[in-house]
């Protein structure tokens, strides 16, 4: 009888992410991992968006492993996009969001002549819940589909029951608290915190669509684990009636430090080196690292707030930046004032951080975060409890899961969504000081940082082999692999 990797060897499955960092990175992931389990993987990708996670790559190639990296040309010319604007983070303007996602409709016809020239159709298609473009090109090849979902099966639940229960429908006023109908807990929500994915009415017929395709997929997959969202995974499971597998958290999966530090952007390598070495000089739990993903956008008065907040409490800390948010004002802030006044305790880093390194690391006491789902997802599985701060998307909800139901973060008190606005300060300075204080000292913090330790060891042995995450990825490759075998049975009798 062949075994579990020599049977899955054979089969071949194409992952198609949405270009965005937060749902590229977990996919990416998943690719590796399906190849490590023996399975031939295609993953699509746009060349710029090849080159940030380029470290995967070569590593990916070094390893031997199963995967290839179709690369495909961006239509940025075409849709009036800047050249080199190929992912979510890329985009400044808000106007440019429907051409971007016109210009990430239009791959149906690469994907396509892709298909059409492998010498089978491939077993599986996972697919970003966004490409919903995907749908009819499984449908005309026969190709099972199963669908990705990026945030936690806490919010996937709560926005499908939003959405098809119409909850919506009839509130006039989007700050208006509504319960979620079919849900385990009462939960209560507004209109401005659950947005949904494909935000404004320019994007509102790919809404539509993402949700229609939703129902016709074979099948769900999703970056959690049982132990973690138990009740609202087959709550999901039962409301859409399809197969639901969890086989997170990626980010444990990856072993191997070169991984760690180089997955998502390659810019995180050049600052491996020293902020090591700047932990490695402090006390157990003593840092507070904040970063608020790669999306999000944090005005200058706000971060000088921040800054203000920190100075206050007198701890440690590592504060991820984004360049964008270097304006002049910053700039000038951080270099006349702010860097001197926290030189003996505070590392600033601008551009992208090698976020799982920082979480791992045993200085590392509490993480002030925006609440998505794959930072979250790092910080459970590395025991840091958390500040949470969410922007907008899937984050409130989010904050929901964190703060009151698994209690192992406190909350800044925001209320309302976040899109870039300009001299709006969300949170005063005192906010953060009280946060921070309240999360890492105490005999509250103690009980909290226990919570936290407790769910890393439930997430680590989730998928290490017996695990319950280890388990749902071999049942999910089996489950297509059977399906293809049956079928190629059926037509062998029938010729």
């Amino acid at each position: 009888m062949a075994s579990f990797r020599e049977e899955s060897k054979k089969s071949h499955f194409i992952i198609v992410p949405l270009p965005a960092q937060g749902h590229l990175i977990p996919m990416t992931d998943m690719g590796c991992l399906l190849a490590e389990r023996g399975v031939s993987v295609s993953l699509l990708i746009t060349q710029a968006n090849a080159d940030r996670i380029k470290p995967i790559i070569e590593r990916a190639k070094e390893s031997k492993l199963s995967i290839q990296f179709v690369e495909l040309s961006f239509p940025n010319e075409k849709f009036g996009l800047p050249q080199g604007c190929e992912s979510v983070d890329h985009i400044t303007d808000w106007g440019l969001f429907r051409a971007f996602f016109d210009a990430v409709y239009s791959f149906n016809e690469p994907l396509e002549t892709f298909i059409e020239n492998l010498e089978r159709p491939p077993d599986c298609m996972i697919t970003d819940m966004c490409n919903a473009w995907t749908a009819p090109v499984a449908r005309k090849f026969g190709i099972p589909r199963v669908i990705f979902h990026g945030p936690s099966c806490f919010y996937i639940s709560t926005d499908y029951n939003l959405a098809h229960n119409k909850v919506y429908d009839s509130v006039t006023d989007e700050n208006e608290h509504v319960t979620v109908p079919n849900f385990p807990i009462k939960l209560q929500v507004t209109k401005a915190q659950t947005p949904g994915f494909f935000i404004g009415p320019t994007l509102a017929d790919f809404r539509k669509k993402s949700l229609e395709e939703e129902l016709t997929a074979d099948g769900v997959v999703i970056n959690t684990f049982l132990e973690l969202e138990r009740p609202f995974i087959e709550n999901y499971e039962r409301l859409i009636g399809k197969k639901v597998w969890t086989v997170g958290p990626f980010c444990l999966y990856n072993k191997d430090d070169k991984m760690k530090v180089g997955r998502g952007n390659k810019d995180a390598i050049v600052h491996r080196h020293r902020v090591l070495i700047w932990l490695d000089g402090r006390d157990a739990a003593s840092v507070l690292y904040i970063s608020f993903g790669s999306t999000t956008y944090t005005n200058s008065q706000q971060i000088m707030e921040v800054g203000k907040g920190l100075e206050a409490l007198n701890k440690p800390f590592i504060w991820v930046m984004k360049k964008r948010e270097m304006t002049p004002v910053v700039e000038k802030w951080l270099a006349d004032s702010f860097e001197e006044r926290t030189k003996d305790r505070g590392l600033i880093i601008v551009g992208w951080a090698p976020q799982v390194v920082i979480l791992s690391h045993p200085a590392v006491g509490a993480f002030m975060t925006h609440c998505g789902w794959n930072s979250l997802l790092e910080a459970i599985s590395t025991g840091v409890p958390m500040i949470t701060w969410p922007r907008n998307s899937d984050q409130f909800v989010n904050e929901n899961l964190i703060v009151d139901v698994l209690r192992i973060g406190i909350s800044l008190g925001v209320k309302l969504p976040d899109f870039d606005t300009e001299d709006v300060i969300m949170v005063k300075s005192e906010e953060i000081r009280k946060a921070v204080n309240a999360l890492m000292d105490g005999i509250e913090a103690d009980e909290r940082r226990q919570r936290s330790k407790d769910f890393s060891k439930k997430a680590q042995k989730a998928v290490e082999e017996g695990g319950s995450s280890y388990v749902n990825l071999a049942d999910f490759i089996h489950y297509f692999t059977d399906q293809r075998n049956k079928l190629a049975n059926e037509n062998s009798i029938s010729a």
